[in-house]
């Protein structure tokens, strides 16, 4: 395994990721464990969930991937790994929750309370912003349209203290933000600064050879301010291994389980997906290994959060940590890139 560090931090996290969210509805609580077991083994200390997890969100599942991590998290030595986890943001869908979504104090407190219980641990090592509370565009919206009647408020500098107490209080080591812009993040980074209060020192968007938005201006912005990537959907999900190629819906997958999950499966973005695929094969290797290299050598990159459904596919993935792609390669993945950039933001 590789390793980097958090930034601004002193937390050695691993290269690779473990991503959580089909515990509890793809996964058993037997499977996840082995899957756990499986990844420590290989060196990943680093774990990443959510209090809205599994996916899709449902009443009836809700938590369960914090609760199938708290099972196994509570036989761990603790101080050896990294635990990760987020708080939703405002939509209407997720008042199952929560009736008051958003990032006042009273839900900050309550949605932390209820992920420690669940998770079984005194604290965690990073609490993420899930998305952000205001219109923006994110989770697949390509570009940003102004709502002039957004009654949304500017409360950064109140959620950072919020957060600022609960490090100050031990419950949280760090803070991070995810499915946040350009704008959002240098609005955390300036409060943070001009209040002396706790700084973020993370960011989980999706990043892919299917959606390399984040590199337009948030790579420099997370380089020069010195904020991670956390990337996740490395794989789309999971369209990069290649599995859906020529029309292929393999049963119990994703996509056709929940058709609703159709980010990185349009015309465009299949037709990259095949000739990444064709490049792969040139280079005798796996289309998802393709993939997972490329996200893993980026230099704005602090750690690529993967998933799987099966023992094979994590094996597969995590083994993607031992490539190493060459300058060459990575030009010929430039070129697929300038035929259609980000299919699928």
């Amino acid at each position: 395994m590789k390793y980097t560090t958090l930034p601004n931090t002193n937390i050695k996290v691993s290269k690779i990721c473990l991503g959580t969210m089909t515990f509890g509805q793809q996964n058993t609580e037997s499977d996840a464990h082995e899957q756990l077991n499986y990844a420590v083994e290989k060196g990943i200390n680093f774990i990443d969930t959510a209090e809205m997890y599994p996916i899709p969100g449902r009443k009836e599942t809700q938590g369960n991937t914090e609760r199938f991590i708290g099972s196994w998290l509570k036989n761990q030595k603790r101080e050896k790994l990294v635990v990760a986890t987020k708080v939703v943001g405002p939509n209407d869908y997720f008042k199952y929750i929560r009736e008051n979504l958003g990032f006042s104090k009273e839900v900050l407190q309550d949605a932390l309370e209820k992920s420690l219980s669940r998770l079984q641990t005194d604290y965690v090592d990073l609490y993420q912003l899930h998305w952000p509370e205001r219109n923006t565009n994110f989770f697949g919206k390509r570009n940003y349209i102004h709502d002039a009647n957004e009654k949304w408020e500017d409360n950064f500098k109140e959620i950072i203290e919020v957060l600022d107490g609960f490090v100050k209080d031990g419950k949280i080591r760090h803070y991070g933000v995810s499915n946040e812009t350009s704008w959002g993040l240098m609005r955390h980074l300036e409060e943070s600064k001009g209040n002396n209060l706790t700084r973020c020192k993370t960011i989980q968007n999706p990043y892919s050879l299917l959606n390399r938005t984040f590199e337009i201006n948030l790579a420099e912005l997370a380089q020069r301010e010195k904020v991670g990537l956390l990337a996740y959907s490395p794989l789309g999900f999971g369209t990069l291994s290649g599995k859906y190629l020529n029309g292929n819906l393999p049963v119990n997958t994703r996509i056709v389980l929940f058709s609703a999950y159709s980010r990185y499966s349009n015309r465009q973005a299949r037709i990259l997906t095949q000739k990444y695929d064709e490049l792969a094969k040139e280079l005798n290797m796996s289309l998802a290994h393709l993939a997972l290299a490329f996200v893993n050598q980026q230099s704005f990159l602090t750690s690529n959060i993967i998933g799987a459904t099966t023992m094979e596919q994590l094996t597969e993935n995590i083994s993607s940590i031992d490539l190493e792609l060459s300058n060459e390669i990575m030009g010929k993945i430039n070129e697929i890139q300038d035929l259609q950039p980000n299919p699928a933001p």
